[in-house]
């Protein structure tokens, strides 16, 4: 009989629904430890890498940096270079004060095509050895990772699409993000599950995120841990202060990567009219044989109920123009994957609607996808090189969901 019960309270208990994680956990302070530790590409990724990452207040930030070597005396010949330390107070969900310090570092003069091994901490409290690869400075192969919205049971649920794609593309020079990488845009608690997710990962491999809708508070404002937390390439529009940690761009190995902060273009008419302002030479006088946009709002939307038409207008020109490759988007909340030429389907851009997080949306019929999918998370991986251009999306299970080349 006791056994009995107890394979019954244990059914039952495994027949009970999962809560949805409503409420953030209980905000936990930073340490002397370093932690959140993340790379992102440089504006010339061949010759600098940044590094960002956060601490208890009042600690100084400090870097050591040195070529890595086969063995371990690599130790021996590292540099220390002191970070841009940033105390900041901040209102969270969680708490009416985040006190942390932040620490960054755009490390400069690196060797192409080298990997360099470093250590960040405050000169008594170390993290570990990471080590990344700077870019090659000429055009080579390389394969890049793209991931939607994580935004929802980013730790729980979403980090399964993250790591799959970390396991199946380990050799990912970089990933891409394409917006709400959390849910609400001042919880603490979600950012931490959005490191979490990655762990070490992100202090190896470079993290390139574009801004969505769910990183805006009222206004729209741009929560201030963005800027905190992310060294992306100060180098957006000039015009306009808002823009320049949001809109960036990047040449790695023969790609011009380009960030448009959707919620900003589609939002304000100041900025939509600075961010094709800053676009337009950036595709013009592009020396690169390939070029990819990064937004999160989709210039095609999968959700019946949604049509971007600020955002087309406002790009499908230029991108047409300028013949724009791959365009990647998120926030349907749903998987499609088709091309729209200024001429109609089937040339032109090709454009990518995805999402890695667990919500979703039920896309409806819709004429422009030559594949889609629902109810999917998937992680895409890219393949670069001279000649073509190879798009795989996979599930997050690792099963191929589709597949295209393009070529030049």
């Amino acid at each position: 009989m006791i056994l009995r019960s107890t394979l019954l309270t244990g059914a039952l208990l495994l027949a009970a629904p999962i809560a949805a994680q409503d409420a953030p956990e209980p905000l936990a302070p930073p340490t002397v430890v370093p932690e959140r530790i993340v790379l992102n590409l440089a504006a010339d990724p061949a010759h600098a890498m940044a590094v960002t990452w956060r601490s208890a207040p009042g600690l100084p930030g400090i870097v050591e940096l040195a070529e890595a070597g086969d063995g371990p005396d690599f130790v021996k010949t590292a540099t220390r270079l002191p970070a841009h330390d940033d105390d900041a107070t901040i209102a969270v969900r969680e708490t009416p004060a985040l006190h942390a310090a932040y620490h960054s570092l755009t490390m400069t003069g690196l060797k192409p095509d080298t990997v360099y091994a470093y250590r960040v901490g405050d000169g008594t409290h170390w993290s570990e050895w990471l080590q990344f690869r700077t870019a090659a400075a000429t055009t080579q192969p390389f394969r890049f990772l793209y991931l939607g919205d994580m935004q929802n049971q980013i730790l729980s649920e979403a980090s399964r699409t993250l790591r799959m794609g970390l396991r199946m593309a380990g050799d990912a020079a970089f990933v891409v993000h394409g917006g709400d990488l959390i849910n609400r845009h001042d919880s603490d608690a979600e950012w931490g599950e959005w490191f979490a997710a990655g762990g070490y990962a992100y202090g190896q491999t470079p993290q390139m995120p574009t801004p969505g809708n769910h990183e805006y508070g009222r206004g729209p404002v741009l929560n201030p841990q963005w800027q905190r937390q992310f060294t992306l390439p100060a180098n957006g529009p000039a015009d306009l202060q808002r823009l320049v940690d949001t809109c960036w761009s990047t040449d790695y190995q023969g790609l011009r990567l380009i960030s448009i902060d959707a919620p900003q273009l589609h939002g304000v008419p100041e900025s939509r009219a600075a961010i094709v302002k800053w676009l337009e030479p950036l595709l013009a006088h592009n020396p690169n044989r390939w070029t990819v946009l990064v937004l999160h709002f989709p210039l095609y939307s999968l959700e019946p109920q949604r049509d971007n038409e600020r955002v087309r207008d406002a790009l499908k020109p230029l991108i047409d123009k300028y013949k724009v490759d791959l365009v990647l988007q998120g926030h349907d909340h749903g998987y499609a994957r088709g091309s729209v030429g200024p001429v109609g389907p089937g040339k032109g851009a090709t454009y990518v609607v995805a999402v890695a997080g667990p919500k979703m949306y039920d896309g409806g019929i819709h004429a422009w996808p030559q594949k889609s999918a629902t109810n999917t998370q998937t992680f895409q991986v890219i393949d670069v090189s001279d000649r073509e251009m190879v798009y795989r999306a996979y599930t997050a299970a690792g099963h191929l969901l589709d597949e295209t080349a393009l070529r030049k």
